[in-house]
């Protein structure tokens, strides 16, 4: 039962660059808005290493620090942030309710959801070790770090496909690791795939340790699951594919959701289908999952809101 109850005009959930950045619009749009962190302040980008893909930082930063200057400048704007996490939404009337750590209630003119998304992980102790070091689930990110070594990529989907034919045009030679003897991919992806020489396919072929020296990878060690049989890959970097979890369950049952439980917004903008609640960052977008473009859509979030509550404001009676 909560003990405690706050009113607040714009809540964010979530931080990361989406909630960050709906933050520091929300400041200066006079919302007041308070931010709970969640368990993992910042995001993913915390756990990252080198950042050399976000504008405005021509010599690359350290994702940690990235978020550091996120955070100190939605707090500089007056953004009220604190560490916490949300245990259960209720978006059954206005204001909505939402409860903090399980004992204070927050009720809240407008919501911006920013609670982004985990990548699924293999499961090996070694795949942690290594984390950032060598092993990644974004080639996007950090595929330039491999210019002209030997890297491996698991998985089997589309997301699969399309990194691995990113990493070629940037490494010596990329293997595929897939569990089975076919792809989940589309034909058009298979086909760009199978067309592209510098990309070796391992089929029936499944992860057993990622191999390093202490700082950074040295190999991967793969078996085939119809044979048995081991093999040692000879590669610097190892990147898993194997799909995204949206961090998105609390709001199930409140909120329109695809089948893996991304939250869909309104094309061309970050609305959800329950009033003054909106959705920015990775929570909602399955598609491009880069900072910068989470960073875009909690701009949209925060001017959402805003029109959202001037628009309440100035309401017409007749």
């Amino acid at each position: 039962m909560s003990q405690e109850t706050e009113h607040i005009k714009c809540l964010i959930i979530g931080s990361g660059p989406a909630g960050y950045t709906a933050a520091i619009y929300a400041s200066r749009a006079d919302l007041k808005p308070v931010m709970y962190t969640g368990l993992l302040a910042g995001g993913q980008l915390t756990q990252t290493t080198e950042v050399e893909n976000f504008p405005g930082y021509p010599e690359g930063i350290m994702g940690p620090e990235l978020m550091e200057d996120f955070r100190k400048q939605a707090e500089r704007l007056g953004t009220d942030i604190r560490f916490g996490y949300v245990s259960s939404v209720d978006f059954t009337s206005l204001p909505h309710k939402v409860v903090i750590d399980d004992v204070k209630t927050i009720t809240a003119d407008t919501v911006i959801i920013a609670t982004g998304a985990s990548a699924k992980w293999l499961g090996l102790e070694s795949e942690e070790k290594y984390s950032g070091f060598g092993v990644s689930a974004c080639a996007v990110c950090d595929g330039f770090f491999f210019k002209g070594q030997d890297v491996a990529i698991v998985g089997a989907g589309d997301t699969a496909a399309e990194e691995a034919t990113y990493l070629a045009k940037l490494t010596r030679k990329v293997y595929m690791i897939v569990r089975r003897d076919e792809f989940r991919a589309s034909k058009a992806m298979v086909h760009r795939v199978l067309n592209t020489p510098n990309i070796e396919i391992l089929y029936n072929t499944e992860t057993k340790e990622i191999l390093g020296d202490g700082q950074s990878v040295t190999g991967v060690k793969v078996t085939n699951n119809q044979t048995n049989v081991d093999t040692d890959l000879d590669v610097t970097g190892f990147f898993v594919a194997i799909g995204h979890h949206p961090n998105t369950d609390i709001f199930k049952g409140w909120l329109n959701m695809d089948e893996t439980g991304y939250i869909i917004t309104r094309p061309g903008s970050t609305e959800t289908n329950v009033e003054g609640v909106f959705c920015c960052g990775d929570a909602q977008d399955h598609i491009y999952r880069q900072a910068v473009t989470a960073a875009g859509t909690g701009c949209m979030a925060a001017i959402d809101a805003e029109r959202y509550l001037a628009a309440k404001e100035h309401v017409v009676t007749a």
